[in-house]
């Protein structure tokens, strides 16, 4: 069932059933290169998914499978999730594509349409975004989208930009477009 839709994606909730293509996304080490968890094993896509089945029944959000609407393909996940960043849980953004679908503007429309849903229809106060800035192509779909200024900071042993936008921020950035 979907959860939301942009031009050309439906998202959903993930489910056991996309553990095979999730699996084999994840285990691109190029899809992968700036995760913390580095590739990802079947079980390791099995835990993951179990996760966000826990995040959807704890918090009501998560990451959610993206579906092409014209082919039905499986393209990657994109969503927000609870994250311990230091002693603070953040509603964080993320998001994978598998590396066949880059380049083509998904990631965009994928982000615009999960924030859009956090904000309007899950009532998020805030989201962040945690980018190594050496992860070019994110920082670029993070700041298409209005997240702005950022602060430097470590997580997970790595410098990264921590980037926050307010449910006012979106409102506005929106209301310019």
């Amino acid at each position: 069932m979907p959860l939301f839709e942009t031009e050309r994606l439906i998202a959903r909730r993930l489910s056991h059933q996309d553990v095979p293509v999730l699996t084999a996304m994840l285990s691109d080490p190029e899809v992968m290169k700036f995760s913390v968890r580095g590739v990802c094993d079947e079980e390791a896509t099995r835990k993951f998914v179990d996760w966000c089945l826990e995040s959807y029944a704890s918090h009501g959000i998560g990451p959610w499978a993206l579906c092409e609407k014209k082919s039905g393909n499986f393209i990657g996940f994109c969503g927000v999730g609870p994250e311990l960043v230091g002693d603070v849980e953040e509603i964080n953004l993320g998001y994978r594509l598998a590396r066949r679908f880059w380049h083509q503007g998904y990631a965009t429309e994928a982000v615009k349409g999960v924030l859009q849903y956090a904000f309007d229809q899950k009532h998020c106060e805030s989201v962040i975004v945690i980018i190594e800035p050496e992860h070019t192509a994110s920082v670029r779909v993070t700041e298409k989208v209005g997240f702005g200024d950022y602060t430097l900071r470590e997580f997970h042993a790595r410098p990264v930009r921590g980037y926050r936008m307010t449910c006012d921020d979106w409102a506005l950035h929106n209301k310019l477009l």
